[in-house]
């Protein structure tokens, strides 16, 4: 599972703050609670949050999609306003890194010039876990299925469109 971010969508204090509140726990917790401060502040939207657009969120989601078979299996998703969660299996010969480094060179070009202006769009860096196993699995899923709704954007995981429950769970949709 990972996570990137829009460039503009944590502030470099702000991480600064979060990483010295998960420095209070027993190191064996700290990776994990930084990991989930930092979604909980990602949740409440700050930055610029250019992939609310349609067009932009669309094509974020279209990037997610381009080598799905070919190079990873694209299990679960969700485009939130400024950030992603993608749940991916890297096909042998492919790197994580090289995946993601893809998707964002391909959308990053492409979302300036859909704005009109040029610059860093995501984060350098982005974060990822492994899954353990498949209860793992199903907490992680819906995690990312619930996102929008946690984050106060929709009602039901259903009503969001940038995410694969649909796909995945409800065929209504």
């Amino acid at each position: 599972m990972l996570t990137f971010r829009l460039a503009d969508s944590l502030p470099k204090q702000v991480q600064q703050r979060l990483e010295r509140e998960a420095a209070a726990f027993p190191e064996a917790e700290r990776n994990a609670r930084l990991h989930r401060l930092m979604d909980d502040f990602l949740d409440t939207g700050h930055g610029s949050c250019v992939l609310r657009h349609p067009e932009i969120a669309a094509l974020v989601q279209q990037a997610l999609f381009h080598f799905h078979g070919k190079r990873y299996l694209l299990l679960a998703w969700v485009v939130m306003p400024n950030h992603v969660h993608a749940l991916v299996r890297a096909l042998p010969g492919y790197s994580l890194a090289d995946i993601v480094k893809t998707w964002k060179a391909w959308t990053a070009v492409r979302i300036n010039k859909i704005l009109g202006r040029q610059g860093q769009v995501w984060q350098r860096e982005y974060f990822d876990r492994f899954i353990r196993d498949d209860e793992h699995l199903e907490r992680v899923v819906n995690y990312i299925h619930f996102n929008p709704v946690k984050a106060g954007l929709v009602a039901a995981m259903k009503d969001w469109d940038w995410s694969s429950y649909r796909q995945i769970f409800d065929s209504s949709g």
